[in-house]
């Protein structure tokens, strides 16, 4: 299997081009929470840094950037988790399979508040370095499938990476929405070597913490500010165009005691518009599959020749 290149799985669309997408009881924009839970192996590299290391060299094993991304599993978490349903939302929560087995109460913890499921491979480590990709798909599947009892629609990358054959498989595997491509404000479908359906939501590198926070170095207050000014647009474009606005945190970061009061207040700013729907990312692909139907692949014929 050679893949495709993302030019030949989707046609350029101009947004403005488009037959309008209308949403249930009036309603012009989604806001898309995505809340991401990690496993950060303690004998690799760790993820991204917060603090570098004496004279510059990384060392294995790193202790302080690991240490760094636990606070957010035995604290940053509970905290967004009590912000979240204080607000009444249900974010898709995309998680290393292997969070399972190491942080069960955190995963018990989505279970139980009915988010949704999506798998983020088995643990943090690019596409690129597996050494059979679609050993690990089918593996986190199975281990989140089995945990929760329904095999996860949804995918992300870990670090958002695929190669040209991950959508292939991932499509293969059963998996029918990826959130790594941050190319629109609509959902697009996309084709697959094998014609199963593929659809990819609009995800947000502008509105993530990662970015914000830990790339950018911005000052807290950035979230919120940021995000108003991002969404003040976008819902002012979504009388027109139906629009799907990413919201990305990581327990690490968003769940910090100086950030949440901006994350909350990002939520509860937006949420107070008219027309707005908060869903996760199953309702947003089974809205998007209702308007705009997947085409059906054409059914080989069967049969016996006749003899002459």
């Amino acid at each position: 299997m050679k893949g495709m290149m993302p030019g030949d799985r989707l046609p350029f669309s101009a947004i403005t081009d488009r037959k309008p997408l209308i949403l249930p009881d009036g309603a012009k924009l989604v806001l898309w929470p995505i809340l991401a839970l990690e496993v950060w192996d303690i004998a690799r590299a760790m993820a991204r840094m917060v603090i570098p290391p004496p004279q510059g060299i990384p060392m294995i094993p790193d202790h302080p950037n690991w240490s760094w991304h636990e606070y957010g599993m035995r604290v940053g978490f509970w905290r967004i988790k009590s912000m979240l349903e204080d607000l009444g939302v249900r974010p898709t929560v995309t998680l290393n399979a292997r969070t399972i087995e190491d942080y069960p109460r955190t995963a018990e913890a989505v279970l139980d508040a009915g988010w949704e499921f999506n798998a983020h491979s088995y643990e943090q480590m690019p596409m690129h370095k597996l050494k059979d990709e679609r050993a690990v798909i089918d593996k986190s599947l199975k281990i989140i499938g089995d945990f929760c009892g329904k095999t996860p629609r949804g995918w992300f990358g870990p670090g958002l990476t695929q190669t040209y054959q991950t959508i292939d498989h991932l499509a293969d595997a059963g998996v029918e929405y990826i959130g790594d491509w941050v190319l629109d404000d609509q959902p697009v479908r996309l084709k697959t070597e094998g014609g199963k359906p593929m659809v990819a939501l609009p995800y947000n590198y502008e509105l993530h913490d990662i970015v914000m926070m830990a790339i950018q170095h911005q000052p807290s207050e950035v979230f919120k500010n940021r995000s108003i000014d991002y969404f003040e647009t976008v819902y002012a474009e979504s009388h027109e165009h139906t629009r799907i606005m990413a919201v990305a945190m990581h327990p690490y970061l968003s769940g910090s005691p100086h950030r949440i009061k901006y994350v909350r207040e990002t939520f509860e700013h937006i949420l107070s518009h008219p027309g707005v729907v908060c869903w996760d990312g199953e309702q947003i692909l089974d809205w998007f599959n209702k308007e705009r139907p997947a085409p059906k692949t054409a059914k080989k014929k069967t049969g016996t020749r006749k003899k002459k």
